[in-house]
């Protein structure tokens, strides 16, 4: 789909709390309290913090599949700030793939979930992680308001 405008920022994950749903075969690794198996589905909470032409927080709640090659990660997301001057409440949805050490998704606006300044908002974002950065994550939205 094609939008007529576009807002770069860049966003930091604040927090992150990951739970074991199921594990399929017994193994997988220990980081600090989290267990990560090697073939299993987790629920992780995470916050965002935005900045750029998108300013403001957000809760997500992914589904996270593990798993040798590319292992399916969805998502819910409710952000609160702006976009483009605009002042308001959305919810993306995410769709991706995740490996050990990168991460795809699509984010898209969910329709009629806006408030405020946001409640018309409608777009999409590609995103690519490969690996850890402390300066955070780079992330263009493109996007209407009608």
């Amino acid at each position: 789909m094609s939008y007529t405008h576009t807002a770069i920022c860049t966003f930091n994950n604040t927090s992150w709390s990951e739970k074991l749903v199921t594990d399929i075969d017994g193994e997988g690794t220990k980081a600090g309290e989290a267990y990560y198996p090697n073939r299993g589905i987790t629920h992780a909470e995470v916050r965002y913090s935005y900045t750029g032409d998108i300013e403001g927080t957000s809760t997500v709640v992914y589904l996270i599949a593990y798993k040798d090659d590319a292992a399916p990660v969805l998502g819910l997301e409710r952000f609160e700030g702006s976009i483009a001057g605009h002042e308001g409440t959305c919810v993306f949805r995410h769709v991706g793939d995740q490996d050990k050490g990168s991460v795809t998704a699509k984010l898209e606006v969910v329709p009629g979930m806006g408030t405020g300044g946001l409640e018309k908002l409608r777009g999409e974002a590609d995103l690519s992680i490969a690996g850890h950065s402390d300066d955070g994550y780079p992330l263009t939205l493109n996007f209407d308001m009608d």
